[in-house]
């Protein structure tokens, strides 16, 4: 039975508190509803001059808050929005602050990809950190070791079950391979993978500059299989349609993609309407934008859900770990 914050409440606990930014509202009312907590009474504003303003309109004092924002676009201004609402939550004297990032902006920079550039992920970690945050809970982090630029705790969900979930509702997994769209998604193909009982493939990827890339080679037997790529970001679409047109010259009866954070910038959209992907399925990890939510193939799962459980399960100090066992 779905946990009730009323009933924590009444036990002693302290209470559950629901703070939501600007990025993505509708999940976070979607959080909301499962977790039976009301979004805390609050504004985010902006001056004149594009300053953030934050005010928390309840007593959060001795209380457990989580904040629901996204580091999606416009990336500095929802990231910017995160830290002054931890601080006002910090000066307003909650007892824990949980930052709940169901994508966490700037990941793909996690390392230096060459000389005097920045490693961007760990410099936001430390904002998070610095600004007051006592946990953070974001979702299928684009590179694991991210975790450990944190000093606090830090969980990272998966979305692989509801990706499994969905896959067996819609045709099951028989004639299925997992196809990893480059050689460093192994580890994510893997673990689809072995939830449905299926096999993997790979695309040898050559990428010769930024937002380009050039599927070389399958590795993996897809001839006669309906192929199931699987990613953490889809940006510009390219990787993936130049993946699935190789998957198909290789012989597959169809493609699809299930990837967990649609930030489809640029023209995606229209790319992956006309590409001979099937079907593109994404969270609500990102608000979908209008021209997703008319796409004739793109598919979206809400993760309110597993967020809101994670949060139930957080707030009781129980296993997180275990939704995904």
């Amino acid at each position: 039975m779905p946990f009730d914050a009323r009933e924590d409440r009444e036990r002693g606990h302290p209470r559950i508190r629901l703070v939501s930014g600007n990025s993505n509202r509708p999940l976070a009312e979607a959080i909301s509803a499962y977790v039976k907590a009301p979004l805390t009474k609050g504004q985010v504003k902006r001056f004149a001059d594009m300053e953030i303003f934050v005010e928390i309109q309840e007593n959060v004092r001795g209380q457990d808050a989580f904040i629901l924002q996204s580091t999606s676009f416009p990336a500095n201004d929802n990231l910017m929005e995160l830290l002054i609402l931890i601080d006002a939550l910090k000066r307003s004297s909650a007892k824990r602050i949980t930052a709940v990032i169901p994508y966490y902006g700037y990941a793909r920079q996690d390392r230096k990809p060459g000389p005097r550039t920045p490693i961007s992920a760990k410099l936001v970690a430390n904002l998070i950190e610095r600004a007051g945050a006592d946990r953070v809970l974001t979702l299928d982090l684009h590179a694991g070791q991210i975790q450990g630029f944190f000093d606090i705790p830090t969980d990272n969900l998966f979305a692989a079950p509801i990706f499994a979930r969905d896959i067996q509702d819609n045709g099951g997994a028989r004639d299925v391979v997992v196809v990893s769209p480059d050689v460093g998604g192994v580890v994510r193909a893997r673990a689809l993978a072995k939830r449905i009982e299926a096999p993997i493939a790979i695309c040898d990827k050559r990428r010769e500059r930024a937002g380009e890339s050039e599927v070389m080679n399958v590795i993996g037997e897809v001839e006669g299989k309906r192929c199931v790529l699987i990613d953490d970001i889809v940006d510009s679409g390219g990787t993936l349609c130049n993946a699935a047109e190789a998957l198909l010259k290789y012989g597959a009866t169809e493609v699809s993609a299930y990837i967990t954070h649609g930030v489809l910038s640029g023209g995606a959209v229209s790319r992956i309407q006309n590409s001979k992907l099937k079907s593109l399925v994404i969270t609500d990890s990102i608000l979908p934008t209008e021209a997703v939510k008319a796409a004739r193939n793109i598919r979206v799962l809400s993760i309110a859900p597993l967020i809101g459980e994670a949060i139930l399960r957080t707030s009781r100090e129980e296993s997180v770990s275990s939704l995904f066992y």
